[in-house]
């Protein structure tokens, strides 16, 4: 990480697929983009040319009850943009021109393995501008009601620390602990799924959401099984798609961050309010080209306090 370049895609790649919660088909198109031009949206219109463009920044959202949702005074401009934001985050892709051509970032299966093979396919370049980062100084902590989320100071890159518990047989108490790098992301988040809950679908399709979900799309829980017929991919899938979800809204902070996120029973809204605090407080960061060393640690409890984990804000769709 020390001494670290910027990067952008070798090549242009893209994807198709359909809006988790719209249900509309969509094509999604990733370009290089210059230095310093950050992870940029663009809306594209039926002539092909730009209607809207915003970049990646948490200022941006709009939305934040199922997906996470980026706009402006327009109104938004695209919705469900956690898994690909992962991804790019993950990979350490710096700047990347994104087109759309429809309201949502496609689903794809749930997870973020099909952009993680996009930009595999596409193929990274170094260029000479340094990287920077944005280090958290000092705590900022957000709670509400028995759940939980801080961003702390921690020299050795970005840690995510998280925990759910869902009173649920299949489900229950999960945490996972991580030190964020490529090949971490890639082994142990990028191919953890969205879920929901059986119980809630026609809740979920009244109000307008889950229009496209399926079981290719989303794992799919009843009281007693998951009714995938593929099953589970890791043991404790639901605890690392909230990981993926909150290094997707936390890279809505336009720089990767040098610090630890903490979650219980977290999500969107969370993850969006404890982003939102640090960068109000200008006292509690600052902007560096050089970060420490990472260290290696090998997965583990997240160590949160006891007492506070309880069932999530609500079905998980994103």
């Amino acid at each position: 990480m020390k001494g670290a370049k910027q990067t952008t895609l070798r090549d242009n790649v893209a994807v198709s697929g359909i809006g988790v919660h719209s249900g509309l088909p969509v094509t999604l198109s990733l370009h290089p983009a210059d230095d310093d031009a950050g992870l940029v949206f663009q809306r594209i219109g039926a002539d092909g040319g730009i209607e809207r463009e915003i970049r990646a920044d948490v200022r941006a959202v709009t939305a934040t009850e199922f997906a996470t949702v980026l706009g402006d005074s327009k109104g938004p401009l695209c919705s469900t943009a956690e898994h690909l934001l992962a991804a790019l985050r993950g990979l350490s892709v710096d700047n990347v021109i994104i087109e759309l051509d429809g309201p949502e970032v496609p689903i794809m299966d749930g997870s973020s393995a099909a952009f993680v093979d996009a930009i595999d396919q596409a193929g990274l370049t170094t260029r000479a501008t340094p990287r920077r980062y944005i280090e958290v100084l000092k705590p900022v902590r957000v709670a509400k009601d028995k759940s939980l989320g801080e961003l702390l100071p921690y020299r050795h890159g970005f840690r995510v620390e998280a925990e759910i518990d869902f009173e649920h047989p299949l489900i229950g108490h999960q945490e996972l602990a991580l030190d964020l790098d490529a090949a971490s992301f890639r082994r142990e988040i990028a191919r953890a799924r969205t879920f929901g809950f059986m119980r809630d679908v026609a809740k979920l399709w009244s109000a307008g959401y889950a229009l496209g979900a399926s079981f290719e799309n989303t794992l799919v829980v009843t009281e007693d099984r998951v009714l995938n017929p593929e099953g589970l991919r890791f043991e404790d899938e639901f605890v690392r798609h909230k990981v993926l979800d909150a290094i997707g809204d936390l890279a809505l902070a336009g720089l990767p961050l040098i610090g630890l996120y903490r979650t219980i029973r977290g999500g969107h809204r969370l993850n969006y309010a404890v982003l939102s605090a640090l960068m109000a407080d200008k006292s509690a960061w600052r902007v560096i080209e050089t970060a420490a060393e990472p260290v290696r640690r090998h997965r583990g409890h997240a160590g949160v306090p006891a007492g506070l984990a309880a069932a999530a804000y609500g079905p998980d769709v994103s």
